[in-house]
């Protein structure tokens, strides 16, 4: 019985051996932005050397942030403004500001939509005038004086002319 116990103690020194070891197969490292990475698997290509704290069988390395290697050369001040995250006014800004260009967009093709619309009943409307005028039938009409007349050859060709200027845009 004092076998198989000592047996059974041997085995699991081992076996937390081998997974001791496996916990300690970790990689710590910096990525570009300055945020300090935890993983299991080897960093990126893109990181230097430098900048991985702790790797399998390494120790952990002390570093200070202004020894490791910058994602990019330093910027200048006003380029490093730029790149800072917008504000929530700055948002809010620029949130209104399409909300108003759309606006503005919406009241044009509303206005482009109503002048089209209006286009097309006043071609509908002169080429049923210019039907009625090419049939030939006597169509009436009102004088200056209120009386009731029909209308002469002459008035018929002029008011056809007037419809043919009209139609003309309507194309």
């Amino acid at each position: 019985m004092k076998r198989t116990t000592a047996f059974s103690l041997l085995l699991a020194t081992v076996a937390l051996t081998c997974v001791a070891g496996l916990a300690q197969a970790q990689y710590v490292w910096v990525d570009a932005k300055g945020i300090k990475q935890y993983s299991d698997r080897s960093p990126p290509s893109s990181i230097p050397d430098r900048n991985i704290l702790k790797a399998p069988g390494r120790p952990m390395v002390a570093v200070a942030p202004g020894d490791l290697l910058p994602a990019a050369p330093a910027a200048p001040a006003a380029e490093s403004a730029k790149a800072a995250p917008p504000t929530v006014a700055d948002r809010n800004v620029e949130f209104n500001k399409r909300a108003s260009d759309k606006a503005a967009a919406d009241k044009k093709a509303a206005a482009e939509a109503q002048a089209k619309a209006a286009m097309a009943d006043q071609c509908a409307a002169a080429r049923e005038y210019k039907a009625q005028l090419e049939s030939g039938e006597r169509i009436g009409t009102v004088g200056k004086t209120g009386e009731r007349a029909f209308m002469s050859d002459a008035e018929r060709a002029t008011a056809s002319a007037k419809t043919n200027k009209v139609l003309s845009a309507c194309r």
